[in-house]
């Protein structure tokens, strides 16, 4: 059974500026350092992207997933795995809240079960520093 891992932070910017980062998939390899290939493989009515496939390369850690997203306006996106190689399940989700004009909380929720058996603590331990790294990089993108 998968257990939800979830983290927040704090960006200085206005929500629609933290998820038109999140929404630009295509930009990822710029600024995700695992993110090698990441491709919008279907558009959705609203214009954001609805299937994504991703390639990623974090040294240990070498995946290739599609993933399926659900937008809700700039307050949050939500995912889930369509198919991947190291992963048999991966739900999450990004939801901003703005706590004063022009500062948002994003709180980053995911849930992976892998298709190959990790001991409990190792998996936490590596879904921490995914999280961590995500909301990260994100700050400083939307930031810089």
């Amino acid at each position: 059974m998968a257990d939800q891992s979830t983290q927040s932070i704090t960006v200085e910017a206005p929500p629609a500026d933290v998820m038109a980062v999140i929404a630009d998939f295509p930009a990822y390899p710029q600024w995700v350092a695992a993110a090698r290939t990441v491709e919008v493989l279907e558009p959705g009515p609203d214009g954001r992207a609805r299937r994504v496939h991703f390639v990623l390369d974090a040294g240990a850690v070498k995946d290739d997933y599609v993933l399926e997203y659900t937008w809700d306006d700039d307050r949050r996106v939500t995912w889930t795995l369509v198919k991947g190689q190291m992963q048999k399940r991966q739900e999450g989700s990004y939801t901003l809240t703005e706590t004063v004009p022009g500062t948002t909380d994003v709180t980053y929720a995911i849930t992976i079960d892998l298709a190959i058996p990790m001991l409990g603590m190792i998996k936490r331990k590596a879904e921490k520093v995914i999280l961590d790294t995500a909301l990260k990089e994100l700050k400083k993108r939307v930031e810089g």
